[in-house]
């Protein structure tokens, strides 16, 4: 355990030498514990032994079994860490844990036992991972460490980047219960240094990758959320940067330095995990975030296809989730869906009014369906379903579909018809008359180029007119006017909600009160006298249900 500084005469000589130590050792600590030597003082004359003369490197030995001891003593464990940490940041600038080819047998030995040390110093710190109280010391005393082993440990005139012990971070990061620790590398390197962000999509991928690694659920958890909270997509090589550990310089562009390279670390980790499977949850999560902060990831896009369309497929949530990810691979890599518009087509059911996804997916709708170019008759499939499905919508969606109805007007001309449908046949006119007329569109059929909905009409519109909510009734009635406006701007609308609906009445100032023509009685649940009986009160409507008239 010790470091030989001179080659031993013999085995009993090795073995006084390690009892004279130990020795010293144990009356370090006694005399620390009888006379009350600071902690302090200790562990700095050990650091200043060390630095001053290799004979004293087996000082080293002393401070990892102080630092070994994270669960009893704490304190002492990352004040010994902290020790050890600037002792092999002063060994590696000075060149003493570089192997030489020319170096004699005893060198090699030291230099070897150092290497051994410093491996064990790393093992000590991952392990700190795990404790709540000192995980996120640990975190920074094992980044400085490896920022110091880029630059000296092989000798080389260019650093490094080490990338073994980085992926045993990463491992022990993952697997770690301390959830503060993942939140503050992603912030204080992910976040901030490209070639982190690089190297940890890389040492994700090959975790997940590796056959004997624990990928439970939880594990699988904690990856699913460290790749999303990298979202800071760069769009150009000028834009990394900005490096913990500055790359070699060489002729050919070092993969750090490439926004491809980049990109397809980052494609490899999120492919690695989608291929283990996840969650409705997950999949929900992934999905709200695809075209912004994982699509723009991949080199290869077309490489989600089969999950977005096997999720915009699975119909409810999911498929309004999937949607704006499929609208990305249709807009960027020219996607073909066949029939999209049938299966968009379908969305539209009894829930999507109500669902909280409703926003997004009428945003979206607006994009899908502003070409001049679709067919008239599909466009009014669309504004006749959404009408019908209007009449049973909370006031909040209705608000957002009228002023979209007056937009898609405005842009195909030829489904204004459906405003005002005048009856052609004397029959139409009787049964007119009669207030019975059969609706012709078809709300079962699937496809929109097959409802007839172009030749029916929008009586939907006109119920709403009569809405027991003001502000519906109010914009419902913009329908019925001549379209003076060019258009209305739909994002005014698509974030009402009953509170934004009830807060604008309660903020409108009441000119004039209401009238209310109303009489307090006196008595509710109690029958009348019978001197009020002479004066000609009757009991109330309660009373007679509540005796379930037998009074």
């Amino acid at each position: 355990m010790a470091a030989a500084t001179k080659e031993p005469s013999s085995a009993s000589a090795g073995k006084r030498k390690r009892q004279e130590n130990g020795d010293k050792c144990k009356k370090r600590r006694k005399s620390g514990g009888d006379e009350g030597v600071d902690l302090k003082a200790q562990l700095k004359q050990l650091e200043a032994e060390i630095l001053e003369s290799r004979k004293h490197y087996n000082n080293i030995a002393t401070l990892l079994e102080l630092a070994q001891k994270y669960d009893e003593d704490r304190p002492t464990a990352i004040a010994a860490s902290e020790t050890l940490c600037r002792v092999f940041v002063r060994l590696l600038a000075m060149g003493c844990l570089v192997e030489r080819r020319e170096a004699s047998e005893k060198d090699a030995t030291v230099t070897k036992w150092l290497r051994e040390r410093l491996a064990d110093f790393r093992e000590v710190l991952l392990r700190m991972f795990n404790n709540e109280k000192l995980a996120l010391p640990a975190l920074l005393l094992a980044m400085s460490l490896l920022k110091v082993e880029a630059q000296h440990l092989d000798g080389r005139d260019q650093p490094a980047f080490p990338r073994y012990f980085f992926t045993q971070v990463i491992y022990f990061i993952i697997q770690s219960p301390v959830e503060q620790l993942r939140e503050e590398f992603t912030e204080k390197f992910i976040d901030e240094f490209d070639d982190i962000r690089f190297y940890t999509f890389a040492a994700i991928s090959e975790f997940l990758r590796d056959p004997s690694a624990d990928l439970n659920e939880t594990v699988r958890a904690i990856i699913f959320n460290l790749l999303l909270n990298i979202d800071d997509v760069p769009s150009s090589n000028k834009d990394l940067d900005t490096f913990y550990i500055e790359p070699p310089t060489t002729k050919k562009r070092h993969p750090v330095r490439s926004l491809s390279q980049h990109k397809s670390q980052a494609q490899d980790a999120w492919l690695a995990l989608m291929q283990l499977g996840l969650s409705k949850d997950q999949r929900k999560k992934i999905l709200s975030v695809m075209s912004n902060s994982i699509a723009p990831w991949f080199t290869n896009p077309e490489l989600l296809m089969d999950f977005l369309t096997d999720c915009y497929n699975a119909g409810g949530s999911i498929s309004l989730l999937a949607l704006s990810g499929v609208f990305y691979l249709i807009q960027e890599r020219n996607l073909d869906y066949p029939e999209f518009y049938t299966k968009l087509y379908s969305l539209l059911d009894a829930d999507m009014l109500h669902s909280k996804h409703r926003s997004r997916f009428l945003r979206l709708l607006d994009t899908f369906l502003g070409s001049s170019h679709l067919p008239a008759v599909m466009v009014a499939s669309f504004i006749k379903k959404l009408a019908r499905l209007a009449l049973n919508a909370p006031p909040s969606a209705i608000v957002a579909i009228v002023p979209w109805f007056y937009n898609l007007f405005k842009k195909h001309p030829l489904t204004t018809f459906m405003m005002h449908r005048v009856p052609r046949t004397e029959e139409e006119k009787q049964k007119i008359e009669e207030g019975w007329v059969e609706d012709v569109f078809l709300a079962w059929e699937r496809d929109p180029m097959e409802t007839r909905a172009i030749e029916s009409c929008l009586w939907e519109v006109v119920q709403l007119q009569g809405h027991w909510h003001p502000n519906v009734a109010t914009i419902a009635k913009i329908i019925s006017e001549q379209f003076t406006k060019q258009a209305y701007n739909v994002e005014d609308f698509l974030d009402h909600s009953y509170g934004s609906l009830f807060e604008a009445e309660m903020g409108k100032e009441i000119k004039k009160p209401p009238v209310v023509e109303f009489m307090i009685p006196k008595r509710v649940f109690t029958k009348v006298t019978e001197e009020e009986e002479k004066q000609g009160l009757k009991d109330s409507l309660v009373v007679g249900l509540w005796d379930f008239g037998t009074a």
